[in-house]
């Protein structure tokens, strides 16, 4: 007997290449508001957000205007870019919306291990701290958009990960039962072990590359959850054929 019934994925930086979308979107930002400044170090700082802007999001603290405007600022604030008012944000959030949908592609992992997933009879949804319908479209210009038969986000009950309920209503509608249902995700905390803590099989996939936050060996070993460097792996430690 395979291990699950179904498979749950996170989208951005598992199933969508986001960084080097965010990447894409905050070269164009700077090239206008801070000519010079390092890209990399300025993706490095957005994707830590170091404040918790995104995550308060996620509980339903600010809404995602609140939370980017103010993560736009605490750039620019490192940066040496200017102060954004709300029209200044405005302009600020068309440059970077455009550049950043221009950069949505699929990691070359996620469309063969998805077919693998649904050829060995696993139904698969996806999970996600973003709003369905950005999702839904980057899903769509990622050419993933026929993969998943269910898409929950943050806007489906207002909050997202790591609040379990979010998992357990991701697997009622994808139709499998927590304890038979894998969550795959690229953050080890509100990923992996949130899926662990609400009776899922965490799975973190920590590809190459700079991490969105420190992770030490000590935070992997108390995790306690699989661990995946690859999508191509995941098949494997299912027991899929």
């Amino acid at each position: 007997m395979r291990a699950v019934d179904g498979v749950l994925l996170d989208i951005d930086d598992t199933v969508v290449d986001t960084r080097a979308a965010f990447r894409v979107a905050l070269a164009s930002v700077l090239e206008r508001y801070a000519p010079g400044a390092d890209v990399d170090a300025a993706l490095a700082l957005w994707r830590a957000d170091p404040g918790g802007h995104y995550r308060a999001y996620t509980r339903g603290e600010l809404t995602f205007h609140e939370q980017r405007m103010t993560r736009a600022n605490d750039l620019h604030a490192a940066i040496g870019g200017e102060v954004l008012d709300e029209a200044g944000y405005r302009g600020w959030s068309e440059v970077f919306d455009e550049a950043f949908a221009s950069g949505w592609t699929a990691h070359p992992d996620a469309a063969p291990v998805l077919e693998r997933l649904l050829e060995a009879g696993v139904r698969v949804g996806a999970l996600s701290n973003a709003r369905t319908d950005l999702q839904t479209t980057k899903l769509v210009r990622a050419g993933l958009g026929d993969r998943l038969e269910v898409l929950v986000g943050v806007d489906t009950l207002g909050f997202g990960k790591p609040d379990p309920r979010v998992f357990l209503e991701a697997c009622r509608r994808l139709g499998t039962a927590p304890g038979r249902t894998a969550y795959v995700g690229d953050e080890l905390d509100v990923d992996a072990v949130a899926a662990r803590g609400a009776g899922l099989l965490g799975v973190w996939l920590d590809r190459p590359g700079p991490r969105r936050v420190v992770v030490t060996d000590a935070d992997i070993a108390a995790a306690d959850v699989t661990v995946i460097h690859s999508l191509d792996e995941l098949p494997g430690v299912l027991d899929l054929p």
